[in-house]
């Protein structure tokens, strides 16, 4: 049994590094990318560590006239979208999972697996008609079509595993539906709300299509001021890669911070409905 143990830890950990180890050698190498000359980058054979690191790269992001206004929006637009998601998809994710409207929520499923292309086309001349583009609101309005199914659809798979005891105490004390939600529902299904926010926030900050189209000069966000680095004339790849890993860090900060409110709640919920 020992050797069996050992065995299928042995071949989890070997899985798991095949499965990572893709991603943490991309992660290296453009931390590389952006601590290097341009000489350096362009060497060959590759130079994984230089003998001089290139922190300008940074600076010259950092320092750029435009950044901070490109975080400020990516920050309003982001927090925009997330807020008014949470607002609409945690009640309307309450009331399909107490409904038990199938249908309702399949129809969730399919607004969140079909691509944003599908939405971009007949927004895009909504908001020319309504002359918004260029504007923050597009991208407000249009990242709300990410945001607002995932919040629903891991609210509804959260509150259907939540106990009913709870409420139905509530009801027959008195309570009406909206207190009932408000006073029961809505605290025990913190951990849930949670990973929702989290999970909303990382799918519109990396959200690069709709800022492209719709954005204005002045109201670009991050990822769509990396991709404009890109020039026929000149690439530099010591700029772009510390531009792209700035863009990370929030996300990535994010996610190490609250991953235990991630496990806590994606499992909280099968284990309260046992």
């Amino acid at each position: 049994m020992n050797w069996r143990w050992l065995l299928k830890q042995a071949a989890l950990l070997l899985a798991v590094l095949v499965i990572v180890s893709p991603v943490i050698l991309f992660f290296v190498w453009m931390l590389s990318l952006s601590v290097k000359y341009e000489i350096d980058n362009a060497a060959y054979p590759p130079i994984l560590i230089p003998e001089r690191f290139a922190w300008k790269n940074y600076v010259d992001v950092l320092e750029s006239n435009r950044f901070s206004t490109y975080f400020v929006n990516s920050l309003l637009v982001t927090g925009t979208a997330t807020l008014l998601a949470l607002v609409v998809g945690v009640p309307a994710g309450y009331g399909i999972a107490r409904m038990k409207a199938a249908k309702a929520a399949v129809v969730i499923l399919v607004a969140r697996i079909t691509p944003g292309l599908s939405y971009l086309i007949p927004l895009f001349l909504l908001f020319q008609w309504l002359g918004l583009l260029g504007t923050l609101w597009p991208q407000i309005i249009i990242h709300l079509v990410v945001t607002v199914p995932i919040v629903i659809w891991i609210m509804i798979g959260y509150f259907e595993t939540t106990p009913l005891e709870l409420e139905e105490a509530a009801v027959i004390d008195g309570a009406s539906r909206w207190q009932v939600f408000r006073y029961v529902a809505l605290p025990i299904a913190k951990p849930g709300i949670a990973v929702a926010m989290i999970l909303a926030v990382i799918f519109s900050w990396n959200n690069f299509v709709f800022g492209i189209v719709l954005a204005g000069r002045e109201t670009r966000t991050l990822p769509v001021a990396v991709y404009n680095m890109i020039s026929f004339d000149q690439l530099s790849w010591g700029p772009l890669a510390a531009a792209a890993l700035i863009v990370t860090l929030p996300v990535l900060v994010l996610t190490v911070f609250a991953q235990r409110q991630i496990v806590a709640g994606l499992t909280a919920g099968a284990v309260k409905g046992g």
